[in-house]
Protein backbone atom coordinates (compact mmCIF):
# COMPACT_ATOMS: atom_id res chain seq x y z
CA UNK A 1 0.00 0.00 0.00
CA UNK A 2 2.81 2.40 0.89
CA UNK A 3 4.65 1.67 -2.35
CA UNK A 4 1.45 2.20 -4.34
CA UNK A 5 0.85 5.62 -2.80
CA UNK A 6 4.49 6.49 -3.34
CA UNK A 7 4.04 5.62 -7.04
CA UNK A 8 1.00 7.90 -7.14
CA UNK A 9 3.16 10.65 -5.66
CA UNK A 10 5.72 10.13 -8.40
CA UNK A 11 3.00 10.44 -11.01
CA UNK A 12 1.91 13.72 -9.40
CA UNK A 13 5.53 14.94 -9.53
CA UNK A 14 5.67 14.05 -13.22
CA UNK A 15 2.46 15.96 -13.80
CA UNK A 16 3.95 18.96 -12.01
CA UNK A 17 7.06 18.78 -14.13
CA UNK A 18 4.96 18.65 -17.28
CA UNK A 19 2.97 21.60 -16.03
CA UNK A 20 6.15 23.60 -15.47
CA UNK A 21 7.57 22.71 -18.87
CA UNK A 22 4.32 23.49 -20.68
CA UNK A 23 4.81 26.02 -23.53
CA UNK A 24 4.67 29.62 -22.56
CA UNK A 25 1.38 30.19 -24.40
CA UNK A 26 -0.41 28.13 -21.78
CA UNK A 27 -0.02 31.05 -19.41
CA UNK A 28 1.34 31.32 -15.93
CA UNK A 29 -2.11 31.07 -14.42
CA UNK A 30 -2.70 27.60 -15.79
CA UNK A 31 0.78 26.54 -14.77
CA UNK A 32 0.22 27.81 -11.21
CA UNK A 33 -3.12 26.01 -10.96
CA UNK A 34 -1.58 22.76 -12.19
CA UNK A 35 1.34 23.10 -9.75
CA UNK A 36 -1.08 23.71 -6.89
CA UNK A 37 -3.19 20.67 -7.91
CA UNK A 38 -0.10 18.45 -8.08
CA UNK A 39 1.14 19.64 -4.67
CA UNK A 40 -2.29 19.11 -3.13
CA UNK A 41 -2.39 15.55 -4.51
CA UNK A 42 1.05 14.79 -3.05
CA UNK A 43 0.08 16.17 0.35
CA UNK A 44 -3.07 14.08 0.32
CA UNK A 45 -1.02 10.99 -0.56
CA UNK A 46 1.45 11.70 2.26
CA UNK A 47 -1.31 12.17 4.79
CA UNK A 48 -3.07 8.96 3.65
CA UNK A 49 0.01 6.86 4.48
CA UNK A 50 0.46 8.47 7.91
CA UNK A 51 2.81 11.38 7.36
CA UNK A 52 0.88 13.38 9.97
CA UNK A 53 2.20 10.98 12.63
CA UNK A 54 5.48 9.87 11.08
CA UNK A 55 6.60 13.25 9.61
CA UNK A 56 4.40 15.92 11.18
CA UNK A 57 6.80 18.83 10.55
CA UNK A 58 7.20 18.18 6.82
CA UNK A 59 3.46 17.62 6.43
CA UNK A 60 2.61 20.86 8.20
CA UNK A 61 5.12 22.83 6.16
CA UNK A 62 3.77 21.32 2.94
CA UNK A 63 0.24 22.36 3.91
CA UNK A 64 1.47 25.89 4.72
CA UNK A 65 3.32 26.16 1.40
CA UNK A 66 0.23 24.99 -0.46
CA UNK A 67 -1.91 27.61 1.27
CA UNK A 68 0.63 30.29 0.40
CA UNK A 69 0.61 29.16 -3.24
CA UNK A 70 -3.16 29.47 -3.40
CA UNK A 71 -3.11 32.93 -1.82
CA UNK A 72 -0.40 34.11 -4.19
CA UNK A 73 -2.37 32.90 -7.18
CA UNK A 74 -5.51 34.57 -5.86
CA UNK A 75 -3.56 37.81 -5.47
CA UNK A 76 -2.33 37.55 -9.05
CA UNK A 77 1.21 36.64 -8.08
CA UNK A 78 1.58 33.73 -10.48
CA UNK A 79 5.33 33.11 -10.25
CA UNK A 80 5.44 33.07 -6.37
CA UNK A 81 2.36 30.82 -6.47
CA UNK A 82 4.17 28.33 -8.71
CA UNK A 83 7.27 28.43 -6.49
CA UNK A 84 5.26 27.78 -3.32
CA UNK A 85 3.37 24.96 -4.99
CA UNK A 86 6.66 23.35 -6.03
CA UNK A 87 7.94 23.80 -2.49
CA UNK A 88 4.78 22.18 -1.09
CA UNK A 89 5.28 19.23 -3.44
CA UNK A 90 8.90 18.83 -2.32
CA UNK A 91 7.89 18.88 1.33
CA UNK A 92 5.21 16.27 0.60
CA UNK A 93 7.82 14.08 -1.13
CA UNK A 94 10.07 14.40 1.91
CA UNK A 95 7.23 13.36 4.19
CA UNK A 96 6.38 10.40 1.95
CA UNK A 97 10.04 9.32 1.87
CA UNK A 98 10.33 9.54 5.65
CA UNK A 99 7.17 7.51 6.11
CA UNK A 100 8.47 4.94 3.64
CA UNK A 101 11.81 4.72 5.46
CA UNK A 102 10.11 4.20 8.82
CA UNK A 103 7.78 1.64 7.30
CA UNK A 104 10.74 -0.23 5.80
CA UNK A 105 12.61 -0.03 9.11
CA UNK A 106 9.56 -1.34 10.95
CA UNK A 107 9.17 -4.20 8.48
CA UNK A 108 12.88 -5.02 8.70
CA UNK A 109 12.73 -4.94 12.49
CA UNK A 110 9.69 -7.19 12.49
CA UNK A 111 11.38 -9.62 10.12
CA UNK A 112 14.52 -9.63 12.27
CA UNK A 113 12.44 -10.21 15.39
CA UNK A 114 10.64 -13.02 13.61
CA UNK A 115 13.93 -14.61 12.58
CA UNK A 116 15.23 -14.27 16.12
CA UNK A 117 12.03 -15.80 17.45
CA UNK A 118 12.32 -18.73 15.05
CA UNK A 119 15.97 -19.20 16.00
CA UNK A 120 15.13 -19.03 19.70
CA UNK A 121 12.31 -21.51 19.21
CA UNK A 122 14.68 -23.87 17.41
CA UNK A 123 17.24 -23.51 20.19
CA UNK A 124 14.58 -24.18 22.81
CA UNK A 125 13.41 -27.22 20.88
CA UNK A 126 16.99 -28.50 20.68
CA UNK A 127 17.45 -27.91 24.41
CA UNK A 128 14.19 -29.72 25.12
CA UNK A 129 15.32 -32.68 23.01
CA UNK A 130 18.67 -32.73 24.81
CA UNK A 131 16.96 -32.59 28.20
CA UNK A 132 14.62 -35.39 27.15
CA UNK A 133 17.56 -37.54 26.07
CA UNK A 134 19.35 -36.82 29.36
CA UNK A 135 16.21 -37.70 31.29
CA UNK A 136 15.90 -40.97 29.39
CA UNK A 137 19.51 -41.82 30.16
CA UNK A 138 19.00 -41.00 33.83
CA UNK A 139 15.84 -43.12 33.88
CA UNK A 140 17.72 -46.04 32.31
CA UNK A 141 20.49 -45.71 34.91
CA UNK A 142 17.92 -45.57 37.70
CA UNK A 143 16.18 -48.67 36.36
CA UNK A 144 19.49 -50.53 36.20
CA UNK A 145 20.33 -49.48 39.75
CA UNK A 146 16.91 -50.62 40.90
CA UNK A 147 17.39 -53.99 39.19
CA UNK A 148 20.80 -54.39 40.85
CA UNK A 149 19.29 -53.49 44.22
CA UNK A 150 16.56 -56.09 43.71
CA UNK A 151 19.16 -58.73 42.90
CA UNK A 152 21.13 -57.85 46.03
CA UNK A 153 17.97 -57.95 48.10
CA UNK A 154 17.05 -61.38 46.71
CA UNK A 155 20.58 -62.65 47.41
CA UNK A 156 20.36 -61.30 50.98
CA UNK A 157 16.97 -62.97 51.48
CA UNK A 158 18.32 -66.27 50.16
CA UNK A 159 21.35 -66.02 52.45
CA UNK A 160 19.09 -65.25 55.39
CA UNK A 161 16.89 -68.24 54.52
CA UNK A 162 19.94 -70.49 54.31
CA UNK A 163 21.20 -69.22 57.65
CA UNK A 164 17.79 -69.82 59.21
CA UNK A 165 17.70 -73.35 57.78
CA UNK A 166 21.19 -74.05 59.14
CA UNK A 167 20.19 -72.70 62.55
CA UNK A 168 17.04 -74.84 62.56
CA UNK A 169 19.06 -77.91 61.60
CA UNK A 170 21.53 -77.18 64.39
CA UNK A 171 18.68 -76.77 66.90
CA UNK A 172 17.09 -80.00 65.75
CA UNK A 173 20.41 -81.84 66.05
CA UNK A 174 20.94 -80.44 69.53
CA UNK A 175 17.42 -81.44 70.55
CA UNK A 176 17.91 -84.94 69.15
CA UNK A 177 21.22 -85.26 70.95
CA UNK A 178 19.57 -84.16 74.19
CA UNK A 179 16.81 -86.76 73.82
CA UNK A 180 19.17 -89.70 72.98
CA UNK A 181 20.19 -91.77 76.14
CA UNK A 182 23.89 -92.20 76.78
CA UNK A 183 25.40 -95.52 75.63
CA UNK A 184 25.67 -98.38 78.14
CA UNK A 185 29.11 -98.95 79.68
CA UNK A 186 31.15 -101.68 78.07
CA UNK A 187 31.12 -105.04 79.96
CA UNK A 188 34.39 -106.84 80.68
CA UNK A 189 35.40 -109.42 78.16
CA UNK A 190 35.11 -113.04 79.35
CA UNK A 191 37.99 -115.19 78.31
CA UNK A 192 37.49 -118.91 78.43
CA UNK A 193 40.76 -120.73 78.60
CA UNK A 194 41.21 -124.45 78.32
CA UNK A 195 44.54 -125.73 79.53
CA UNK A 196 45.66 -129.25 78.65
CA UNK A 197 48.66 -130.59 80.47
CA UNK A 198 50.37 -133.74 79.43
CA UNK A 199 52.82 -135.48 81.71
CA UNK A 200 54.43 -138.90 81.72
CA UNK A 201 51.99 -141.54 82.87
CA UNK A 202 49.18 -139.04 83.51
CA UNK A 203 46.63 -136.91 81.51
CA UNK A 204 44.64 -134.11 83.08
CA UNK A 205 42.36 -131.48 81.57
CA UNK A 206 41.37 -128.34 83.46
CA UNK A 207 38.78 -125.79 82.33
CA UNK A 208 38.95 -122.49 84.00
CA UNK A 209 36.84 -119.30 83.53
CA UNK A 210 39.06 -116.29 83.90
CA UNK A 211 38.02 -112.69 83.37
CA UNK A 212 41.06 -110.93 81.96
CA UNK A 213 42.31 -109.39 78.81
CA UNK A 214 45.56 -111.38 78.25
CA UNK A 215 46.70 -114.89 79.15
CA UNK A 216 50.30 -115.89 79.89
CA UNK A 217 50.67 -119.73 80.27
CA UNK A 218 53.11 -120.83 82.94
CA UNK A 219 56.12 -122.83 81.84
CA UNK A 220 56.34 -126.39 83.22
CA UNK A 221 59.46 -128.44 83.01
CA UNK A 222 59.22 -131.68 81.15
CA UNK A 223 55.57 -131.05 80.30
CA UNK A 224 53.70 -130.16 77.11
CA UNK A 225 50.99 -127.55 77.55
CA UNK A 226 48.34 -126.71 74.96
CA UNK A 227 46.34 -123.49 75.52
CA UNK A 228 43.06 -122.67 73.79
CA UNK A 229 41.52 -119.19 74.31
CA UNK A 230 37.84 -118.46 73.55
CA UNK A 231 36.46 -115.00 73.89
CA UNK A 232 32.73 -114.60 74.31
CA UNK A 233 30.49 -111.64 75.12
CA UNK A 234 28.07 -112.13 78.02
Amino acid sequence: MVRKTFFVSLLASSALALAITTPAQAGKTDRAEEAIAAAEAKIHTAESIGSGAEAPRETAEARAALATAKESLAAGHKSPSIAEAIRASALADTAIGRVQQRKDATIASAQAAQREGVSAARDQAADARQQAATSQQQAAVAQQQAADANLRAEAAQQSAANSAADAAAARNAAAAAAMTPPPAPALPTQVETTVTTQQAGAHRSTRTHVTRRTTHPAAAPAAQVTTTTKVTQP
